[in-house]
């Protein structure tokens, strides 16, 4: 039997995140990838011939300048380039675009209302300000309940910084952590078309609406990050999202990481209350004390781990953890661009670049979440269009396009019994007639379409519900209480088990925190276990 001191389970780029600092203090670390390429959802793959695109993970943001900056990503060819505008939105007769600095902003905004014109460098500061106490917080462990001293000592220095913002500001962040974005949005602004252009970051990865209670805070975890040290700009990964993690794994095998791919887990294998190692679904078992997991806690908990080896009270939240992101992810090859009704013309053009909203009204986004809770899905989704060709012209064909859709409100697992495998043609040919309702060009264009539906999601990434974040954002299952209130702290209530994936503090994305900070307590705990027992 092979032994290492540690294992990671699961490539994705938190997996690879935390071997690498682990390898960096001087463990014998091994990543063990169920595909046949590391990187999780952040890859980069052929989908039709000639035409490659970010087939999951799709833009960059969140990813922390610690991460890049340790792991010397620059130098192993990260690139990021930003957008010249956020948004375009279009809207039946009208649209609204979202970026480009606050002059700009202020002056897209006055066309529908000058007082959220006025009003929106306000709200910007006042969501900076909440904003950078995510920033702050994200490379940090949570405080754990019952943890004694230690726990008071953490909860006091991360709380430390809450107590000295203004009561303005501390009144902001009561608002976003319990209000729905409807009702948060209503607080700043008047005009619908100026509420929509917000309001789309409450529901992207959330099955909810607008207005269920809690989305504002989701709203919020999509700005608190920054490109090139632009804070809550967000980016194109040049050579799309594999480029990230590709160059993770050569810092890893730099620092010494064996790396297996198409080497999936079976199982943990535990011994006297401890991590021995895993299983690979070969039957091969390969010895660690120490093994993180890079899955989400549904998968860890439920298919990993036999139930007798957790306590009882955590295998029952385990058991209820929520799930289900609401995510159809669609990649699609195009003869050319869309040409929008309301901004026509098919040569490039910024809103091209740009991430390209199908969501024309808080209304329209709350009744699509209302349909996908009835039928399963939503009869007009909710569609993040991006055009990556028009950035980086690598991806495809001279003269050709790719557009990445990535759509909300769409249920993990269907009422009456039906299967996605049934539904998945029915619902992207939705998607392209939603999508063409608004560039009448769109559906002509489209020459292949590579699906994933949530029960795709699930069997090719291992996202279990086909939820992109691990598990639901909500109030109950953020910060300490990710996953669950006890073991917020990265570790699992079995001795040497770790959790590095996005199910754990600060949650989803690609950020590189979660992989960062389990590497961090896995070394204080081997660093307190040496000073225990020296010899």
């Amino acid at each position: 039997m092979k032994k290492y001191d540690a294992i990671v389970v699961g490539g994705g780029h938190n997996g690879l995140v935390c071997a690498f600092y682990l390898a960096r203090a001087g463990l014998k670390v091994r990543v063990l990838e169920r595909r046949h390429v590391v990187g999780g959802a952040a890859v980069t793959e052929e989908f039709h011939p000639g035409f490659r695109n970010s087939t999951a993970s799709y833009t960059v943001s969140l990813l922390r300048p610690k991460v890049i900056a340790d792991m010397k990503l620059h130098d192993r060819g990260f690139r990021i380039i930003e957008r010249t505008i956020s948004n375009f939105f279009p809207f039946e007769n009208d649209y609204i675009t979202l970026g480009g600095g606050t002059a700009r902003t202020q002056a897209e905004f006055a066309r529908f209302s000058q007082r959220d014109a006025d009003t929106y460098p306000r709200y910007d500061a006042a969501l900076e300000k909440v904003a950078q106490v995510l920033r702050d917080l994200a490379l940090k462990t949570p405080p754990n309940a019952g943890g004694g001293l230690r726990t008071l000592l953490s909860g006091a220095t991360q709380g430390w910084p809450l107590s000295k913002l203004g009561i303005e500001a501390q009144r902001d962040l009561l608002d976003v952590f319990t209000k729905s974005a409807r009702d948060f949005l209503d607080g700043w602004y008047e005009d619908d078309h100026v509420k929509t252009a917000f309001a789309f970051d409450a529901v992207v990865g959330n099955y909810a609406g607008v207005s269920t209670p809690g989305s504002a805070y989701v709203l919020l975890h999509h700005v608190f990050g920054e490109v090139n040290g632009k804070f809550g700009a967000w980016g194109h990964s040049v050579g799309g999202m594999g480029a990230i993690t590709q160059a993770m794994a050569l810092a890893c095998e730099e620092a010494g990481v064996e790396i297996s791919v198409e080497a999936p887990v079976a199982r943990v294998l535990i011994d006297g209350g401890k991590a021995a190692g895993v299983v690979l679904d070969s039957g091969e078992e390969i010895a660690a004390p120490i093994v993180a997991a890079n899955v989400g806690p549904a998968m860890l908990f439920r298919q990993m781990l036999d139930s007798s080896d957790l306590p009882a009270d955590f295998n029952r939240r385990m058991k209820n953890f929520k799930i289900g992101s609401g995510t159809f992810r669609m990649n699609v090859a195009l003869t050319e661009l869309p040409d929008f009704t309301v901004l026509p013309g098919k040569d490039k053009a910024e809103h091209h670049t740009a991430g390209i909203i199908i969501a024309p009204g808080m209304d329209y986004m709350d009744q699509a979440y209302d349909d996908a809770k009835v039928h399963g899905w939503s009869k007009k989704p909710i569609i993040e269009m991006k055009l990556p060709t028009t950035i980086d012209d690598s991806l495809a064909p001279k003269g050709m396009h790719i557009a990445s859709l990535f759509c909300q409100q769409f249920v993990p697992e269907l009422p009456g019994g039906r299967s996605w495998d049934d539904a998945r043609e029915q619902v992207a040919d939705l998607i392209i007639e939603t999508v063409n309702d608004h560039a009448p060009n769109f559906k002509a264009s489209v020459i292949a379409r590579q699906i994933h539906s949530p029960l795709d999601l699930e069997r090719k990434f291992g996202l279990i519900g086909g939820d992109i974040f691990h598990g639901a954002m909500g109030l109950d299952q953020l910060w300490a209480a990710r996953p669950v209130l006890g073991h917020g702290d990265y570790r699992a209530p079995i001795r040497g088990l770790y959790m590095c994936g996005s199910g754990t503090h600060p949650g989803g994305g690609v950020t590189g925190a979660p992989g960062h900070n389990a590497a961090h307590e896995i070394l204080r705990d081997r660093s307190l276990l040496a000073r225990l027992l020296p010899f």
